[in-house]
């Protein structure tokens, strides 16, 4: 039994996660040269000795991190195995819990549908899900559940992915709006099927169609396109998808994305054939990983009680790189066309409402359709990250794809995701500086 957990729930909380989303991100300093540069057997020195200095006893079983140019595979860096415990290799083919990856995901999915004009981006949500068109808001953000006043207006299918909806989220918000989203079944996602203090998120309802319809029932935490708070609005999304298509959520994804794409190995639900590939999670204790998910026990062998648009997706780096490798090519991956171009150039690019900025220790930054987008010195990278220890990113000018997986929670209790972030950086600005 664990004793003396302290509050996993950081796991997923308000800042962890942000500044997590910001890692990864290579700048601006490239330049024409890294065409030349992908000549070259070996790109990153740095994020090798990273990944082989954090793995082993003491540290992680296994990590693997990747770095794609245009025009080539990526290179995958992969060291140790899929769990303490577990002696099977770690590899580019590896199951990893991504979380919050899941929402650029979704938010894709979504964007194409605004290309093929199913949908559009300013469109109130209430048009495909009547349930949302008379939203209170409550008078204090994170304050009183019955002090309410009207919304100032409908929320929109851009507000549902860029976080700036109203609608709240479990894993943020504090006080009487949280224990009611709790007491509705509206959580963030799974973990694990240990009942212990910060790993136990609540029941979730069954069924995205009520969740949908129960979270319509709860007040918005700010007014649709005012504030950027991170919301369950990707899951939100989910359900409009299943709506606008007539065809379940997870079923659109792997026919119009996965399938196209050549990601065969991403899933809601782990099969039992594929288990032996699931890596293990584990909660950080101080400098200690104990186990909170196992692979042959593992809460994501289950079918989910529903779709977490938001953060339910189990992937492989391999199968990520292709969805980012999808996005820096324009919406194309092996001659074939997956996405619209008009669909990759909007979602990747900043489409806050006017007055809805990001939060200070974001950085220079905006945010797009499920990812944040980089400003400044971090034009052009669009991504974001997961809860359990996993980033990617993609540079849409240079077409520079990166990424890092390990399974460990909280993501900012340990050095290595910085870490990460140094290392990438100087990967490639040596690469191009030496050609």
């Amino acid at each position: 039994m664990i004793r003396d957990l302290p509050a996993l729930e950081r796991a997923m909380d308000r800042r962890a996660l942000m500044r997590m989303a910001a890692a990864a991100g290579v700048g601006a300093a490239l330049s024409a040269r890294l065409a030349r540069a992908a000549a070259a057997p070996e790109t990153a020195t740095r994020v090798r000795a990273l990944v082989e200095r954090w793995v082993g006893p003491g540290r992680f079983p296994g990590i693997v991190a990747s770095l794609g140019l245009p025009g080539r595979e990526a290179e995958y860096i992969a060291r140790g195995s899929e769990g303490f415990t577990d002696a099977d290799p770690v590899t580019p083919d590896s199951l990893f819990r991504i979380y919050s990856m899941t929402k650029p995901v979704t938010a894709m999915a979504a964007m194409q549908l605004v290309a093929r004009g199913k949908m559009a981006l300013d469109q109130p949500v209430h048009e495909v899900l009547p349930a949302f068109r008379d939203m209170l808001v409550q008078d204090t953000y994170d304050g009183s559940i019955t002090a309410l006043h009207p919304a100032s207006g409908p929320i929109t299918m851009r507000h549902l992915m860029t976080h700036t909806s109203g609608l709240g989220y479990t894993i943020v918000q504090e006080g009487p709006i949280r224990q009611l989203m709790q007491d509705r079944g509206l959580v963030p996602g799974q973990v694990t099927r240990m009942k212990a203090p910060g790993l136990d998120w609540g029941t979730p309802v069954k069924g995205l169609d009520r969740f949908a319809d129960r979270l319509s029932q709860v007040p918005l935490v700010a007014d649709p396109g005012t504030r950027w708070s991170y919301s369950m609005g990707l899951d939100l999304m989910g359900r409009v998808i299943e709506v606008v298509t007539g065809t379940p959520f997870d079923r659109h994804l792997h026919e119009s994305l996965f399938v196209p794409a050549g990601m065969t190995s991403t899933w809601f639900r782990v099969p039992a054939a594929e288990a032996h590939r699931l890596t293990v999670n584990y909660g950080a204790l101080g400098q200690v990983l104990v186990p909170i998910d196992e692979a042959p026990t593992s809460v994501y062998l289950d079918e989910p009680a529903f779709l977490f648009g938001g953060s339910g997706l189990v992937s492989t780096p391999r199968d990520y790189d292709r969805f980012l490798r999808l996005l820096a090519q324009m919406g194309t991956i092996g001659g074939v066309r997956v996405f619209d171009e008009s669909a990759v150039r909007a979602g990747t690019s900043d489409l806050l409402p006017p007055g809805a900025a990001m939060p200070a220790h974001m950085g220079a930054s905006g945010f797009g359709a499920g990812g944040r987008v980089g400003k400044g010195a971090e034009a052009g990278i669009y991504g974001w990250s997961g809860a359990a220890g996993t980033v990617g990113m993609v540079d849409m000018t240079r077409g520079i794809r990166s990424q890092i997986f390990a399974q460990f929670m909280p993501p900012d209790a340990l050095d290595l995701l910085p870490q990460f972030q140094s290392a990438l950086k100087a990967d490639v600005l040596a690469l191009l500086e030496t050609r």
